[in-house]
């Protein structure tokens, strides 16, 4: 059986197998201190994955790396021993003078080693388990782009992918149309013709099916702008990815490394993605719409550059020409880092709100999506977040609150339109316990002063000239509830929390009939959904209630039949 990872002793040196079935050897012979370097290697077999987090040949360089340094200052200074001679004082000193990344990969090391039973001096063993000298620096989440250069980007993206598939169409139709150059002449449809069977061979095998010298084929022209046009290139699928994490949202380590067996048609518009998050497992997502048809664009896209490839790599998904005219096919990822990407970027004329270049950096792609992304069916669950390996306070901090300046506004102006709301809760009713203007303005000085009511409005409120259906409005066209000078469209147990209501004697029936509709709507909801809903306003009907007679609420009773046709109702807020 194959261990995760094995200490070699000659030479001296670590193999790893990683959970991808990748597989690295580092080898560390020729150091001084090999007793030292020796102990620190099985410190890091503690962890390597599965015992560990360490599960790449990269994390590995740097715990490596660390070994090297550690046992060559430690030379300097006289040290020969293993890591059971190493002290307290010694281990601080380098500490303190190293860098925080070498700190705590030698910490850990030393650590994995007394956990693989390996014997570290006491004081020694506190320490390194203790707090670091150089802490590591907070990463911070990068916000979101600002929305110009979020659409500058997009724009540039589904650019080129749409030119450069029009023009793989078209060099495809081309073929269709095409015959062998060798009897039919030198053209473009035959070039077309015979690259899309022989696929991305070069100038020089090109000549020799054709039966002549690549210089030739040179002078001639026109095979290299053929196999751009029917295989894509790098300069393409730099787009192609950036635009399917723009559409999508997946983290750029699973956008990298998906394969065609990653696809799952649902129907004839829905993919289920499967793919690999480097920090965890394998995970799935609902592909929204555009990342669908974009994701068929670039399968047809790449469909005839697949069939010329080998059978282990048609499986891969972002195929492409390692050169532009080449004959090697990849999906290397390692040509799509960030300095191709920011090469991308130059070529295309990409700029930031400074006139430099835009710095392109994947995960803020992701950010950026999450931030956009619609909330409206996120009801506060405390499992309804946007990444399932993410708290709902992780996601708060690193995604809901990174947002753009629209956004921050209009997040802004839902915190007021909110306070204002609870300061109205807030305000006891309105109730008039007799028809009498006397009465509203001597009860609710308050209320005439506010709202600015002269004699002519208190009269009308009273008389019942301004009655709705809940109460009597002190102004329908307030604009609270609706358009500012539109009769207000709002429903009428929204009334009773509403600040220019006035309660009476009269609206003691129907508020009744709005009691019984509470309590027919409870039997039928689920009690989450109706105090989301319903809860305020059943509250405070019984706070109006409780403020008339009982002799008046008696007499009301009566004319009361506990049905929905007694309130003016749409038809989804029926009880029946």
């Amino acid at each position: 059986m194959l261990m995760p990872a094995t200490v070699t002793e000659d030479p001296l040196g670590i193999e790893c197998v990683f959970s991808d079935g990748s597989t690295v050897r580092f080898e560390l012979d020729g150091l001084p201190c090999l007793q030292l370097a020796r102990d620190l290697l099985v410190g890091l077999v503690e962890l390597i994955h599965p015992h560990g987090t360490v599960d790449s040949a990269g994390s590995l360089t740097h715990y490596t790396q660390s070994i090297r340094h550690l046992a060559r200052t430690l030379a300097a200074q006289g040290f020969t021993g293993g890591a059971a001679d190493l002290r307290r004082a010694q281990m601080a000193e380098y500490w303190m003078a190293t860098s925080g990344p070498k700190e705590a990969c030698t910490r850990r090391m030393l650590h994995g080693f007394q956990l693989a039973g390996g014997h570290l001096d006491t004081t020694l063993a506190e320490l390194a388990v203790g707090r670091a000298y150089n802490p590591q620096r907070n990463h911070q989440q990068l916000p979101p782009y600002p929305e110009d250069q979020w659409e500058r980007l997009t724009q540039t993206c589904r650019g080129i992918v749409d030119e450069s598939f029009t023009r793989h169409k078209a060099a495809l139709a081309a073929a269709r149309r095409g015959q062998h150059p060798r009897e039919h002449g030198w053209s473009e449809d035959n070039l077309r013709w015979l690259l899309a069977r022989i696929g991305p061979v070069g100038i020089v095998a090109f000549g020799q099916h054709l039966g002549c010298s690549d210089n030739v084929v040179r002078q001639r022209g026109g095979v290299l702008e053929a196999s751009a046009d029917l295989f894509p290139r790098l300069d393409v699928v730099i787009a192609y990815r950036l635009l399917f994490g723009i559409y999508s949202g997946i983290v750029p380590d699973g956008i990298d490394d998906l394969v065609t067996d990653d696809i799952d048609w649902a129907g004839d518009s829905t993919i289920l993605l499967s793919y690999v998050k480097g920090r965890t497992a394998a995970e799935s997502l609902n592909l929204p719409r555009r990342a669908v048809r974009l994701l068929e664009q670039w399968l047809a896209h790449s469909a005839l550059l697949r069939g010329h490839a080998e059978p282990e790599q048609r499986r891969l998904l972002w195929l492409r020409l390692r050169k532009p005219g080449g004959t090697e096919i990849t999906a290397d990822v390692g040509s799509a880092s960030r300095v191709a990407i920011q090469r991308w970027v130059v070529r295309h004329d990409l700029l930031d709100a400074d006139g430099m270049p835009m710095k392109i950096h994947r995960s803020r792609i992701r950010t950026t999506f999450q931030s956009l992304r619609d909330k409206s069916s996120w009801a506060g669950r405390g499992r309804a977040t946007i990444d399932p390996n993410h708290s709902p306070e992780v996601e708060g901090d690193h995604y809901l609150t990174a947002t753009t300046p629209s956004q921050r506004r209009a997040v802004e102006a839902i915190v007021e339109d909110a306070q204002h709301d609870l300061l109205r809760k807030a305000h006891p009713p309105t109730v008039v316990t007799d028809e009498d203007a006397a009465t509203l303005a001597q009860d609710y000085p308050q209320l005439v002063a506010a709202l600015n009511l002269d004699n002519t409005v208190i009269a009308e409120l009273v008389g019942g000239q301004r009655d709705v259906f809940t109460a009597a409005c002190a102004d329908q066209l307030a604009g609270l509830h609706g358009p500012k000078g539109k009769p207000c469209p709002a429903r009428p147990w929204v009334c009773l929390l509403c600040p220019l209501a006035v309660f009476a004697p009269r609206h003691a029936a129907n508020l009744l009939r709005l009691k019984a509709f509470f309590s027919r709507q409870w039997r039928q909801m689920p009690a989450a959904q109706f105090m989301a809903v319903f809860g305020p306003y059943s509250q405070r009907v019984g706070h109006v209630l409780d403020r008339f007679d009982s002799a008046v609420l008696a007499h009301a009773s009566g004319r009361v039949g506990d049905r929905d046709n007694e309130l003016p109702l749409r038809p989804e807020e029926s009880t029946r």
